[in-house]
Order: C-alpha cells, then sequence, then structure tokens
C-alpha cells in the first residue's frame, strides 16, 4: 500500500507565538504567519523573521488554507494564498493566487480574479518564439500561444506556505499569452530594468481555465463561488465550435431548399397562354384602357404570372391591371409601375428597370382575360411593350425568405460570437485605441 501525506511539521511564530504548520515540508522556504502574517524564513530552524505584516486589512481566501481537494485525481492541500496587483491609469487590478500542495506531485496553483479561475502548473521548458495575427507569440508542443498583455505585477498580500522567497513589495514583470482555454505566462524577477549586477530568472508557467463550480466541487469551501464578472483573458468562448456547426448546417439545409426549388421549377409547367405587343401615346385621344383577347388556363388551380417588357428610356408608366374570368366575371385587380432612368454624370447610373411581373396565386382553371389601362405623363415619348401571360410559374420568392430565415441563427450566433472576442481583447495590450477597459488585469 502506498503512503499517504506525511503530516505537517509543526512550528511556533517566534513573533506571535502561534503554531505555523509546515505542510510543503522541506520544499517550503517561506511561511506566513496566519495570526500575525509575519513571513518567516523556513528553511532557519529558528523561523527567522524577514518580513512583519503592517497592513490594516487582512483578506481572507475564498478557499481556507489547510483545505484539501482533489484535482486531476489527485489530492492537494491548500497551503499559501498571496495577492498580487498590477496598476493600470494609476488604478490597481488584482487577483489571488492558492498554492497547492501534493508530496508525491508536488505543487500547482489556482489563481482567480472577479470570479475567472485557472488551474496552473509550472513549465519546466522554455516556448519558442514567434508572431500570429501580428502579434508577437510562442509556441510550445505545437500549440501557438498569442500575446495578450504585459504588466509589472506586485505582491501585495501573503498568507501561509511558498516555495520561494515570498514577501510583499515582491515585483515580478508578467507576460500572458492565450490559446483558449490555455494560457503560458511569464514571470521575470526582478522585473527590467533590474538593478546593476542582478541576473534576471524567467519562470514560465502554463494554467487552464476552469469554471468556479469545478473548484468548489473539488475543494468544497464555504458558501458558493464568486461569479465570473467580465470577460476573461484565455475564457472558452461559448459559441467555440458552435458557430461553424451552425454554417455547416445551414448550408446542408440551403442545399436541400435549392433542390427543392429546382425541382419544384422542373415539375411546375410554366405554360405561356397569352403574348402580344402594344404601343401607347400619353397624347392620343379617347379611352387608354382596353381588354385583351380571351386565353385558357387549363388543369389545376394554379398561379398566373403577368409580364410586361416595355421599351421605356428615362420614363415610366403605370399599368392597372384586372384578370377576369369570363364564365363568372370574378376579377383580380392590381397595379404596376414600371420606371427606367439612366444618365453619364459620375461615371454613369442607372435607376429602375425597363420591365416587371407580377403573380397572382392560386387561380381556378377556365377562359380569362385582362383589362389593361396603361399611363403616363403628357408630353412623354410613345411606349412600346409586350404583355405575356404565363401559368404554374415558380414562385421563388417562398425560398429567398426560407433562405433568409435559415441565415438568422448562424449570423446571429456569428455576431455573438465576434462580440465576445472583442470584449476579450478589450482587455489586453492590444485594445482599441480610446477603450476604457485595462488592458492588463489578468494574473497568473
Amino acid at each position: 500500500m502506498s503512503a499517504g501525506p506525511p503530516p505537517p511539521r509543526g512550528l511556533n511564530c517566534p513573533t506571535c507565538g502561534a503554531a505555523v504548520p509546515l505542510r510543503g515540508l522541506e520544499h517550503t522556504q517561506t511561511v506566513v504567519c496566519v495570526q500575525c502574517l509575519s513571513v518567516l524564513d523556513s528553511t532557519d530552524p529558528n523561523l527567522r523573521v524577514l518580513q512583519q505584516f503592517h497592513g490594516r486589512e487582512r483578506i481572507l481566501p475564498l478557499i481556507p488554507l489547510g483545505t484539501r481537494g482533489k484535482l486531476h485525481g489527485d489530492p492537494y492541500d491548500v497551503i499559501g494564498f498571496q495577492e498580487r496587483t498590477i496598476l493600470v491609469d494609476d488604478l490597481p487590478y488584482c487577483w489571488h493566487e492558492y498554492v497547492l500542495f501534493n508530496p508525491f506531485k508536488g505543487f500547482r496553483y489556482l489563481t482567480q480574479y472577479n470570479g475567472h479561475w485557472n488551474d496552473v502548473k509550472p513549465v519546466k521548458a522554455a516556448p519558442g518564439f514567434t508572431s500570429a495575427g501580428g502579434k508577437k507569440a510562442v509556441q510550445m508542443l505545437g500549440q501557438t500561444y498569442v500575446h495578450f498583455q504585459s504588466a509589472v505585477a506586485e505582491t501585495t498580500y501573503v498568507m501561509g506556505e511558498f516555495p520561494w522567497q515570498a514577501r510583499v513589495g515582491d515585483q515580478a514583470a508578467v507576460q500572458d499569452f492565450i490559446a483558449p482555454p490555455l494560457m503560458l505566462s511569464a514571470e521575470i524577477t526582478p522585473p527590467p530594468p533590474a538593478p546593476a549586477g542582478a541576473a534576471s530568472e524567467t519562470v514560465w508557467s502554463l494554467g487552464e481555465y476552469i469554471p468556479g463550480a469545478r473548484v468548489w466541487e473539488a475543494f468544497r469551501p464555504p458558501g458558493a463561488p464568486p461569479p465570473a464578472v467580465g470577460t476573461f483573458a484565455n475564457q472558452p468562448s461559448p459559441y467555440q465550435g458552435r458557430v461553424r456547426s451552425m454554417w455547416v448546417a445551414c448550408l446542408v439545409l440551403l442545399l436541400v431548399l435549392l433542390n427543392l426549388g429546382l425541382l419544384l421549377s422542373n415539375w411546375m409547367s410554366q405554360e405561356e397562354v397569352f403574348s402580344q405587343q402594344y404601343s401607347f401615346s400619353p397624347l392620343a385621344p379617347g379611352e387608354t384602357s382596353f381588354v385583351t383577347s380571351v386565353f385558357e388556363l387549363k388543369g389545376r388551380p394554379s398561379n398566373v404570372e403577368i409580364e410586361i417588357h416595355t421599351d421605356l428610356s428615362n420614363n415610366w408608366a403605370y399599368f392597372q391591371f384586372a384578370l377576369i374570368n369570363e364564365a363568372t366575371g370574378q376579377a383580380w385587380d392590381f397595379g404596376r409601375e414600371v420606371s427606367y432612368f439612366f444618365g453619364r454624370s459620375d461615371g454613369g447610373w442607372s435607376e429602375g428597370r425597363s420591365g416587371d411581373r407580377s403573380i397572382i396565386p392560386t387561380v381556378p382553371a377556365g377562359r380569362y382575360y385582362l383589362r389593361v389601362e396603361p399611363e403616363m405623363d403628357k408630353g412623354k415619348p410613345s411606349m412600346n411593350y409586350r404583355l405575356r401571360v404565363r401559368r404554374d410559374v415558380p414562385a421563388y420568392s417562398f425560398f429567398l425568405i426560407a433562405a433568409l430565415l435559415l441565415a438568422v441563427p448562424p449570423v446571429f450566433l456569428s455576431l455573438r460570437s465576434i462580440g465576445f472576442e472583442r470584449a476579450r481583447w478589450q482587455e489586453s495590450d492590444y485594445a482599441p485605441s480610446g477603450s476604457d477597459d485595462s488592458d492588463d488585469e489578468e494574473d497568473d
């Protein structure tokens, strides 16, 4: 049987006398007394005081120190807690980091900012630098991480144990590179410009975004996880994958709709039942209305299309129609305007069309004629035009409306996805100019 985690080694704080457990064993370099918050050197048998707490406010961790939970199937103790702060336009932005320890797995970390959590582990190998989309980037294990922000982070509160010399006031230059839900971060200490003769050290860590509910499930701290506010740097988009699948489904349905339209077009007779050429002069005396010769609509009830083709040029005409059943006198009245204008100024332009068409749905079989009454401005040139009547023609407007309705969901989802990514990058070093959002706020 494998041995369980060894019990914590207990010492006493030389400042206040409170018990100071050491859960990180020989890995702990500094320990902060939870009572007086004195920073102690755990490598010194006498727990030498490195720093004393002079702040007025104490921060209560959401996950109490000493809490044991299970991440990735392994037990971890929460042994340390720190608050880190960056300044943007003289405004402080803070996040919290929790130190987790397993004597067989080592250290990993949880970070929390505005209800957004990351599960972080150290990375021993350094990534290679590259560029992506006009931004600097790094590559590691075949994954490209795009630069999100750079900032100088200061430690503003410490509590518990740390595997490094942790003190309030410590500073590090932080660079975050993202490939949601992952974030690769570099911490450079001391931050540039470093003091003369000081050797800088770069430590890389890899974080993965996790929801607060998962943290609560793993460690079961009191209360409920704080709600996530805003959009975080490596927060996975809720629309990831959905936009592509939605567009694929839309294209498939559009192809089905197109094939249905083609089948319908081939199935419908599109029979021409009447065609005649006419002329009209607005100066001609007498009644302008007339009726056409009779034509027959055969077969089942179907739609009827009336087409107008004119030779209008920089002119307009209005037609009042009535499709009349010879036997019953039932009439379908409608009007159509045809206009066509053009010019050569500004490179040439045109407006309108010299023809038009109208469809009357569901007309019963029978003998019919058209009553036609054209109208034009007085003094305009005469017009030649042709009337054409067809029955059982495809009405493509239905398919156009259906296609537009099919496109609504993917277009809406795409706009939401674009808005989410815009909100993400407004919090970065690449925020649009004039944005009031901070370019850093991130953790890790």
